[in-house]
């Protein structure tokens, strides 16, 4: 991994290194903790920091033949990162070998491959770095140079960690993500009238009809921007869309609310009510929509009951798109309350219908209104991100694109951003080479900066 890793010539090198690599970071979509921000924390060892809740090295060592008791149970946090390090050699053409060697060097100056053999020593190296004040939480995001996190939160947050991040200063922006996917799952009666009572405690309201439901979530949505928020998301298995009037939704809500079941037309129309309302509370404000579409999860009945949920046991799904995404998009953009929209799917063979489907709603006001997103979860990687990135070329303006972001639960995950802007600068180098486009390093280096950093900043007004 020199400096020409993943650039194939002169002119990839150049790009990547001139115009690219010394850009900040913008994150704007992740899974880290606040509070370990807010804290500062100091992670005693790498196994913290590196492998707890990180479900991607979890299916690879399962994949490997490793016990559950080194990857979720109860061994030793060195147990587990030297059957980690024993599995890495296996992961060699997978995006973790490439990620993990990565974070070694960027982080920690280890240039030397981790295995079976180097995993003990690589493994008391990193700890003791981590455990200086150097390594704290927030120094590792100015190692990176990181200018702005976004991270994911349910409206019933207090958003209290957030709140310390800025009172103290720290001069990286740690904004919060509005995430209100339990507001709608009502799959689940007990568990979803649960989450309405924490809800009215949130909002201080109680919640017995529609409309109280929609005040209690517009006075959470307000409390989001008052603290910073610019940007929501979902993470669906698919789009839905079922025509319904407001006299239905309010009798549905009725049934959910005492506790009755209710049928799965009424569910989807609930649902589908949902999603807009909640739409047009983005639109209002002016922030940014994202929807994460086509995982299928908890696959795995037995993990499940035993140890839960974003354990590794989710995967692709083939769900029907395009016509309930086609119908929910115009019914915004009728109204004119469509907000700006990235949209991200987990399954390569719906690149092409999402980037389509997208791109029928930019209103000719708002330059890259609509966003086919970076390759998400099991298609970040060199393949999955060269096919966004040449089908985004394809379909749409690949110049407004807002690039990349690290959907990480990881603090050493920022190298990602790296990986991406290398192929980026690699892909765009073969066209110049192949006479495809301009021998205009000027503009060319432009776009590069502009989709590593610029657009997001602009996109996001961050």
């Amino acid at each position: 991994m020199d400096e020409a890793f993943l650039l194939e010539s002169k002119i990839a090198e150049e790009l990547y290194h001139t115009y690219s690599d010394e850009l900040p970071i913008i994150d704007y979509h992740c899974h880290l903790s606040p509070e370990d921000i807010a804290r500062d924390r100091i992670f005693e060892n790498i196994t913290q920091v590196w492998l707890a809740g990180d479900h991607y090295k979890w299916r690879a060592m399962r994949a490997n033949g490793i016990d559950e008791n080194y990857c979720t149970g109860s061994a030793s946090d060195k147990e587990k990162f030297m059957k980690w390090a024993e599995t890495v050699p296996m992961t060699l053409r997978n995006p973790l070998y490439h990620w993990t060697h990565l974070e070694l060097k960027r982080y920690f100056g280890i240039e030397e491959l981790l295995d079976g053999e180097t995993g003990e020593r690589i493994y008391e190296q990193t700890s003791k770095m981590l455990r200086s004040e150097e390594y704290s939480v927030r120094n590792l995001l100015r190692r990176m140079n990181v200018e702005v996190v976004c991270t994911t939160d349910d409206p019933i947050d207090t958003l209290e960690h957030h709140r310390k991040i800025k009172d103290d200063g720290f001069e990286i922006r740690v904004l919060p993500t509005w995430r209100a996917d339990k507001a709608m799952a009502i799959e689940d009666n007990k568990s979803y009238n649960a989450y309405l009572n924490l809800l009215e405690e949130a909002a201080e309201q109680s919640i017995n009809t529609f409309m109280d439901l929609l005040n209690a979530l517009n006075t959470r949505h307000d409390f989001f921007a008052e603290m910073g928020c610019k940007l929501s998301d979902h993470g669906l298995e698919t789009f839905f869309y079922e025509d319904f009037t407001h006299e239905e939704i309010e009798k549905i809500f009725t049934e959910i609310r005492s506790g009755n079941s209710v049928s799965e037309i009424d569910k989807l129309k609930f649902k589908t009510a949902m999603l807009i309302e909640l739409a047009v509370m983005d639109h209002e404000k002016g922030w940014t929509q994202q929807f994460h579409i086509g995982a299928i999860r908890n696959n795995n009945a037995r993990r499940f009951e035993t140890l839960g949920p974003d354990t590794g046991y989710d995967s692709i799904g083939d769900f029907s798109i395009a016509r309930s995404m086609s119908r929910f998009f115009s019914h915004l953009d009728k109204q004119e309350q469509l907000a700006k929209t990235i949209v991200y799917n987990l399954n390569p063979a719906d690149n092409e219908l999402m980037a389509t489907m997208a791109y029928n709603f930019n209103d000719g006001v708002t330059p890259g209104k609509m966003q086919f997103g970076s390759g998400w979860w099991f298609l970040d990687q060199k393949r999955g991100m060269e096919a966004q990135i040449n089908t985004l070329s394809s379909l749409g303006l690949l110049s407004k694109f807002v690039g990349m972001l690290t959907d990480s639960r990881s603090f050493l995950s920022f190298p990602r951003h790296e990986y991406f802007r290398r192929i980026l600068c690699n892909l765009i180098a073969k066209d110049m080479e192949n006479g495809e486009i301009p021998n205009d390093m000027e503009m060319l280096g432009k776009m590069v900066q502009d989709i590593s950093y610029y657009n997001a900043k602009e996109y996001f007004e961050f």
